[in-house]
């Protein structure tokens, strides 16, 4: 690329004076005409050319190529785990032909850069699909819980499942509904790609290693727990949601304690909670699920038509994030209770992120389950969401999917309200 006639070539490391100020980093493609860096500290900065003095430093190599692969040699004493990796930031790094975060990592990378996971077990590895979390789709979901049970039947002893943040657990809820597990199924994840300074990858993968081999089975969510870099949680996977956008500490349990703690030096795991213990349950798989469903969140004057609106398109499933306790607007009744009447199930949820759905404290929420619908007690909504799409995967019986629907299958439910 000339850059104020100059040749440089993506990847240089060059130090940029501008506005008396001054940048060094590596050079990245830009389509704007920018001089766009990566700077040491991990972040980008654009810079235009004009009035800009650039300096040559050395040619140098992006971090995301100097992973030098080798042949990870199997440990007779260690477990084996299967690695099933699905993209996500914890399985990106920068794309010097973009200039932007891209999901490339295959599980034999991430053991390359990560070496202290062949401490912990011996591994195999699956790339199931290389895309961030905001494209995932219930038939992902399927292959991916397909994918689990065989890898358990072929004698894993663990799975570790590396996903994007953001959709992180709809996944996790939607594994412990279809997968009846042995053995643990974690759920692993970073917020911010390994070619940063301040990447959380490394830190969550060991963690989510340990709780692989250790008695904590069914389905988990291994994460960053604080900002000392000290501890990772490990939570039940219909009880976990992310609660900040960039954090690392984003994602925490709602409704209950995480299940443990995971110390990052040790690699010791201390319980805080119940749990389902390695070898407890038989293997199952149950991935049948019906993606009509649909979850919408209710707001002060949301009209009561757009019930109408998925009745009409064929949905057959619907949660509502209500108010407080669980309600909606009172002249929403006759909408709610003709599309009930029509065949479709309706689960009511609270858009508080603590507490548990009420509705029989006033005249609204009594008139609603009157109507039909089914209250979704503490769950979260979205685990709500993809246990309807599972409840309606199971059977058409709509007295069937009520009982499921106020069954505690997978831990979602707590019957005992956490102040």
């Amino acid at each position: 690329m000339i850059i104020n006639g100059q040749e440089f070539a993506e990847g240089d490391r060059v130090k940029v004076q501008k506005d008396g100020r001054s940048y060094e980093g590596i050079l990245m493609p830009s389509r704007s005409g920018n001089i766009v860096l990566k700077m040491s500290n991990g972040y980008n900065v654009g810079l235009a050319p004009e009035g800009s003095a650039i300096e040559f430093i050395e040619k140098s190599t992006p971090p995301a190529f100097r992973l030098a692969p080798h042949a990870h040699i199997e440990d007779k004493k260690l477990p084996t785990v299967s690695i099933l990796s699905t993209g996500g930031t914890i399985a990106s790094r920068v794309d010097y032909r973009t200039g932007a975060v891209s999901s490339q990592f295959t599980p034999d990378d991430i053991m390359d850069s990560i070496p202290e996971l062949t401490e912990i077990a011996n591994y195999k590895g699956e790339v199931l699909s290389m895309i961030f979390s905001e494209d995932m789709d219930a038939s992902i979901w399927q292959n991916l819980a397909r994918a689990v049970h065989r890898h358990i039947q072929e004698g894993a002893q663990g799975v570790i499942v590396t996903h994007g943040t953001d959709t992180l657990m709809y996944t996790a809820a939607a594994l412990s509904f279809m997968v009846q597990s042995p053995v643990p199924i974690v759920l692993v994840g970073s917020q911010r790609s390994s070619d940063r300074p301040s990447s959380d990858n490394a830190m969550n993968a060991i963690c989510a290693a340990a709780v692989a081999v250790s008695d904590i089975a069914g389905v988990t969510v291994v994460m960053h727990g604080s900002t000392s870099d000290d501890v990772c949680y490990v939570h039940r996977g219909t009880k976990v949601r992310k609660l900040h956008t960039s954090a690392r500490t984003a994602f925490q349990s709602v409704n209950e304690a995480p299940i443990a703690k995971v110390d990052y030096a040790t690699r010791a795991i201390t319980a805080s909670g119940e749990y389902q213990k390695r070898g407890e349950k038989t293997l199952e798989l149950r991935d049948q699920m019906d993606c009509r469903c649909a979850l919408i969140k209710f707001y002060p004057g949301m009209p009561a038509d757009i019930i109408d609106f998925y009745l009409a398109k064929g949905y057959k499933g619907l949660v509502i994030e209500g108010t407080g306790l669980g309600h909606v607007n009172s002249g929403w009744l006759p909408t709610v209770k003709k599309a009930i009447d029509s065949g479709m199930t309706i689960v009511m949820t609270s858009q508080c992120i603590n507490g548990r759905v009420c509705d029989r404290v006033y005249s609204t929420g009594i008139d609603l389950l009157n109507a039909g619908v089914i209250e979704g007690q503490d769950m979260l909504a979205e685990t709500a969401l993809v246990k309807l799409m599972w409840a309606l995967g199971q059977t058409t019986d709509m007295g069937e999917i009520r009982r499921i629907m106020e069954t505690n299958i997978a831990g979602e439910i707590n019957w005992r309200t956490q102040v």
